[in-house]
């Protein structure tokens, strides 16, 4: 390899001004105030309990900043040989004047105060990102940061999902969510929805460029069903931690999912840092717990990175065993992008063969080359550092030596992985930065009730304009009314609500289309759906026709009135009283309204309201109109009784019988003495069957009128008879069953060891005479098997 190549290319990478795709920086506190917060790294602290140091000389509660660092430099010996050593050393010579190479009992106090001395500086973090030549930084945000305070140009929001994904239980982790997003957990899946959206909306309104969780090894992110879901959220919301852990890890894999559909909706990578088992030390000191697991396969994933093809993902794996298999699904899935060497990856050996491996077979656009995990701003440049020197090595002695590129080819690939990518991949947001922290994001509303997502008002493709909310829909005004009443008609069934024909959605009035909503809910964008929200009262819905020229819509007039809807509405819909108070009225006999009101807001269903003006309405045509019963929508029990009421509800209301009645052929009435009529009270005469009455057989007695049952064998009453009973063995099993046949020369024999033949007595034509006695040996004694024979072979 030449020296001169590699410096070369060495220098034009590191000439390149950086963008971290992934920190732990606090943007309030991101660059270090003492040493203390150098050594505090758990790299450092770890590393030296490791070695031997006691976790209480450590983490011991109230020590001062000063003795922590005295403590550590007294065991950082054995540390020296490792990459981790090496930059501590690199930041005090980048950034206080240290010339040494080691730091130890002889010089770490005249350190120490310079460091904090430069420290103490309000522009010290600018100047260390200036130092380090690094232009922004990825954060790892909490999913209720307000993200406040703070240049999300520099310090860029990554929403981190964790507590989201696995600590739902948690009753702090519930309170948080509802706290940040305004929207408690009511034990609907929407309702969980909507809060995790909500999130969406906050970060990338900020300014997030990301999405990213860390996921253990037994992990895998697959469908959950609604039923399975809500099952699920609903034990975890009554039991929080001590839910069925079956229960939990069902709901952590819903909200992942549902966090993958958000990313695909806003347009977020989902960065994913798989492999780490959390408290595998459980002695170890703060963040020195944790292990990596090298059973963990990317093939748990498959199923995530098939069904979101539009998501990026960013995958970091916890060991370099692992990389292989990362190298071939970012070889595979055009989704999967190689990201970083973290954690126990992260030295120069195995970020060697890493990269060698991913620049050899992932192509050059998917592969993010290196982010430093840091907690302080200090520790951005050596971790850097010692990545560009692993990669200056490679370019020159595998692509420019082996593979006869250019430098200068060479040095754009080594841009490529270092800063384009990360520009590509995680794009910044134009409108980020402007977002007023206290502007209210747009609503969410159910595009589809039955798929259960959500959308806000513009990509429902409604008119922002304040007051004035004119609804457009690609479907005729006499669909669209047809759709609602069939939806009115689905939704009353269960009332006794006739459908409307096709006569009668002819008399519905029509407007034009460009007349607008002053108040109220817009109609969903699904016709079968689609029904009207309710507010404070009911205005004209504009529905236009695309299919017409003649820009005709139905129109609900204003005359309606109030909303007398109040909290104390079923969970149900129910029919609303009609203006003119009828109990039961024709709907073109009267002006009159009829609503269909529906408190639950969960199923994505609002109100009906449908119109029909009596002048528009024929005498003969009034006559055919079916009839519709109005229910109040009132305190009163009837009319929040069931369709389908329970025995306890009828009798609870006491409401009389219901009869039905239709257009079809008259039907007399049927109870119970027009049954008991009908009976026939006499037995049934099952004859003589066993034969022992001699007047039983006399099928003249013309007193007993009824048949005679008989048991038949073939043409003649059954007779049992000796030679019925005897036993035959079966010539191929030997087993013993009754003989089949009339045959008397069978002979029926039992054969011990020694057989002795038994013979029937003098032949009779019924064998009456026939007697066998077989004595069966005590339980105590062997009992030797008996053989029965039949002599006659020809049956």
């Amino acid at each position: 390899m030449s020296d001169s190549a590699r410096e070369s290319i060495y220098e034009a990478i590191a000439s390149i001004r950086l963008i971290d795709p992934h920190t732990h920086i606090n943007p309030h506190a991101a660059g270090s105030t003492t040493l203390a917060d150098l050594l505090g790294y758990h790299y450092y602290t770890e590393l030296a309990h490791s070695a031997g140091m006691p976790k209480d000389q450590i983490e011991e509660p109230g020590i001062q900043p000063r003795e922590l660092v005295r403590r550590l430099v007294e065991n950082l010996s054995p540390l020296e040989n490792t990459a981790q050593y090496r930059w501590l050393v690199e930041i005090c010579r980048m950034f206080f004047g240290f010339d040494g190479d080691r730091i130890d009992a002889s010089n770490w106090e005249s350190l120490y105060e310079t460091a904090e001395s430069q420290m103490a500086s309000a522009e010290w973090a600018q100047i260390v990102l200036d130092q380090s030549n690094v232009e922004a930084v990825f954060l790892t945000n909490d999913f209720d940061d307000d993200l406040a305070g703070f240049d999300t140009d520099t310090y860029i929001p990554c929403l981190r999902t964790d507590d989201l994904v696995f600590h739902l239980a948690k009753p702090e982790v519930r309170q948080r969510l509802a706290g940040c997003s305004g929207i408690e957990l009511d034990g609907s899946l929407s309702s969980l929805r909507a809060s995790l959206r909500q999130r969406f909306e906050h970060f990338v309104g900020r300014g997030a460029r990301a999405c990213a969780i860390s996921l253990p090894p037994s992990f895998e992110p697959t469908r959950v069903s609604d039923g399975r879901a809500s099952t699920a959220l609903d034990q975890v919301l009554k039991r929080g931690l001590l839910a069925d852990d079956a229960h939990k890890q069902s709901l952590s894999r819903r909200i992942f999912w549902t966090l993958a559909e958000l990313c695909d909706e806003f347009g977020l990578p989902f960065d994913l840092m798989i492999g780490v088992n959390r408290g595998v030390y459980a002695g170890g000191v703060y963040q020195g717990q944790d292990l990596y697991d090298s059973r963990v396969s990317l093939i748990q994933y498959r199923e995530l990175f098939n069904a979101f093809p539009g998501v990026k993902f960013p995958i970091s794996v916890l060991a370099s065993v692992t990389n292989q298999e990362l190298v071939s699904y970012a070889w595979i899935f055009p989704n999967v992008i190689t990201n970083g060497h973290w954690w126990y990856s992260n030295t120069p050996s195995f970020i060697a063969r890493d990269t060698a491996a991913r620049l050899e077979a992932v192509p050059q656009t998917k592969q993010i080359g290196y982010y430093s995990d840091a907690y302080k701003l200090e520790f951005v440049w050596p971790k850097f550092d010692m990545y560009r020197n692993v990669l200056s090595d490679i370019l020159a002695d595998h692509f420019v030596h082996k593979c006869g590129w250019s430098e200068e080819r060479a040095i754009e690939l080594g841009r490529r992985v270092l800063r384009d990518n990360v520009d590509e991949i995680f794009p910044r947001r134009t409108t980020a930065s402007t977002t007023d922290p206290d502007e209210p994001t747009a609503s969410a509303v159910r595009v589809d009730p039955l798929a259960d997502t959500w959308a806000d008002d513009s990509a429902a493709g409604l008119d922002d304009e304040p007051g004035s909310e004119t609804v457009a829909m690609d479907w005729g005004s006499k669909a669209a009314a047809a759709a609602a009443a069939a939806a009115a008609a689905a939704v009353g069934m269960g009332l006794g609500m006739a459908k409307p024909d096709s006569d009668e959605l002819d008399d519905l009035e029509e407007v034009d289309e460009s007349e607008e909503v002053d108040d109220g809910e817009p109609f969903d964008s699904n016709p079968v759906e689609t029904l009207f929200e309710e507010k404070d009262s009911f205005d004209t819905v504009a529905i236009g026709d695309a299919d017409q020229t003649d820009d005709d819509l139905f129109e609900v007039p204003e005359s309606i009135g109030e909303d007398p809807a109040s909290d104390d509405l079923p969970d149900r819909p129910t029919l609303v009283e009609s203006d003119s108070g009828d109990d039961s009225v024709a709907i073109t006999d009267v002006n009159d309204t009829i609503r269909i009101t529906d408190d639950d807001d969960d199923d994505g269903l609002g109100s009906v309201v449908a119109f029909i003006d009596e002048d528009d309405v024929s005498e003969d045509e009034a006559d055919q109109n079916a009839t519709v019963v109005i229910v109040s929508d009132s305190d009163d029990e009837e009319a929040t009784l069931d369709p389908s009421p329970s025995e306890d509800e009828i009798q609870l209301v006491e409401v009389a019988d219901v009869e039905l009645s239709g257009a079809g052929p008259s039907r007399a009435a049927i109870d119970s003495d027009a049954i008991k009529d009908e009976l026939d009270t006499e037995p049934l005469d099952l004859g003589n069957m066993f034969g022992d009455d001699d007047d039983s057989g006399d099928e003249n007695n013309g007193d007993d009128p009824a048949p005679k049952i008989q048991m038949l064998r073939s043409e003649d009453s059954f007779e049992p008879d000796e030679d019925s009973l005897q036993l035959t063995p079966d010539p191929t099993t030997g087993e013993l069953t009754f003989q089949v046949g009339d045959d008397d020369d069978d002979e029926l024999s039992l054969e011990p060891e020694s057989p002795v033949r038994v013979q029937p007595n003098a032949p009779s034509p019924a064998n009456e005479d026939l007697e066998i006695t077989l004595e069966i040996p005590a339980d105590d004694e062997e009992f030797e098997g008996f053989t029965a024979s039949d002599d006659d072979s020809d049956d």
